[in-house]
């Protein structure tokens, strides 16, 4: 670790320099030629991807950034401040440490946890980064985090793992066995070290590629941040064989939606409607959740095609998602689309419908943007229609 990044001289141009082009000042001469300039400009660019993703660390003096992809690839603090409401108990250790901000949440719930880094140089980072946002209840330890755990010999309340994509699977089919650590490689070893495994991965999982590697599994989170899926959260306890739930989980501006409905129950059967007074469109990890039927007969809305996903009803309700009024219903034609559209401005939404949104946009001469909400889809019947909207929430 290069603690010279410290000097308050160098501090103070890193924090003038927040959103500064770093192409610009790449081409300017380093202003302090004792340290590295590539040096300085990674902690400019990293810091400022810190900004709205960790404010906390944004705000906190004397943080030491490590490479961007570390900061790219962390937790932002919601997703972070989400985890703890899964996990309990006194001892957490976490195997795949990265920069830290899942642990530095964990240890405001949980009384001692250890932040296992295999790059020493991280390891380090992050310690010097706990010390100054005054965490004491964190132990970080350097090294292979398998020989980490047989090492320790004990048991944990839980383990935390967040595998990386090996460089040699670009290109593949997302698959855990392809990522480091190997977690179903190593899960029965996992099992002897703690009852409770919580895994998070990147939403590029399939749910049904997951399970087929994983065991025990009792629930599976999708988290969203602001409609957009940020991570799957694999809940595993030795030894379960239950049901599992899904649990769809949206934050935007501290308020969180969820949702949540068992992945192996029989199937449900809900209503099919031509469209009523109101749509109501899911939210990205209810999509990502596939369980749509559930999300129908839970709230008590009306499919308008088994394929669309999109549901409607007479009555507004609070819907975990986007809702609109319904002001034109028609069928997908020329006359129709020249009387409502054609030259006009509107979002446009796609689902279970033959043409794409730049299609359409292209076609018709619609510009992007405004007041306006309209949806290309097929109906109950098996018909192409489209569905101009005033959003409401």
């Amino acid at each position: 670790m290069d603690s010279t990044i410290l000097q308050p001289s160098i501090q103070e141009f890193i924090n003038k320099n927040i959103n500064t082009s770093i192409s610009k000042l790449a081409l300017q001469k380093n202003p302090f030629p004792d340290v590295e300039w590539i040096s300085i400009l990674n902690q400019i660019e990293a810091k400022t991807k810190a900004k709205d993703k960790l404010p906390t660390w944004f705000n906190t003096k004397n943080i030491i950034y490590p490479g961007k992809i570390s900061v790219e690839q962390t937790s932002s603090e919601p997703t972070a401040l989400y985890k703890t409401s899964i996990v309990s108990g006194e001892s957490l250790i976490d195997l795949t440490g990265g920069f830290g901000v899942d642990d530095s949440f964990f240890a405001s719930k949980i009384k001692s946890v250890v932040h296992c880094e295999i790059n020493p140089e991280l390891s380090e980072i992050v310690k010097h980064n706990f010390e100054q946002l005054n965490i004491e209840n964190i132990e970080c330890l350097a090294g292979d985090s398998f020989e980490t755990l047989k090492r320790l010999n004990r048991k944990w309340d839980w383990i935390y793992i967040d595998p990386s994509r090996r460089n040699d699977a670009k290109g593949k089919v997302f698959m855990l066995k392809d990522c480091l650590p190997n977690v179903p490689e190593n899960l029965d070893f996992y099992f002897e070290n703690s009852n409770a495994i919580l895994i998070k991965t990147a939403p590029l999982l399939d749910l049904s590629a997951g399970l087929s590697e994983l065991k025990n599994v009792k629930a599976i989170h999708i988290v969203a941040l602001e409609n957009e899926v940020k991570e799957l959260l694999w809940e595993l306890h030795k030894d379960y064989e239950g049901e599992i739930t899904l649990k769809t989980v949206n934050i935007n501006k501290g308020i969180i939606d969820t949702f949540e409905f068992n992945m192996n129950q029989e199937s449900v059967f809900p209503d099919y409607s031509l469209p009523k007074k109101y749509l109501f469109e899911p939210n990205s990890a209810i999509m990502k959740s596939g369980g749509f039927d559930a999300v129908a007969v839970n709230y008590n809305v009306a499919k308008l095609h088994k394929h669309s996903h999109l549901y409607t009803r007479d009555e507004i309700i609070d819907f975990p998602g986007r809702v609109f009024e319904i002001t034109a219903a028609f069928p997908y034609n020329k006359n129709e689309m020249k009387s409502y559209l054609s030259g006009k401005q509107s979002n446009i939404t796609t689902r279970n419908f033959p043409e794409t949104v730049e299609n359409i946009r292209k076609k018709w001469k619609i510009k992007d943007g405004g007041n306006l909400y309209t949806f290309f889809t097929t109906d109950a019947n098996n018909n192409k229609i489209v569905l101009i909207c005033a959003k409401i929430s």
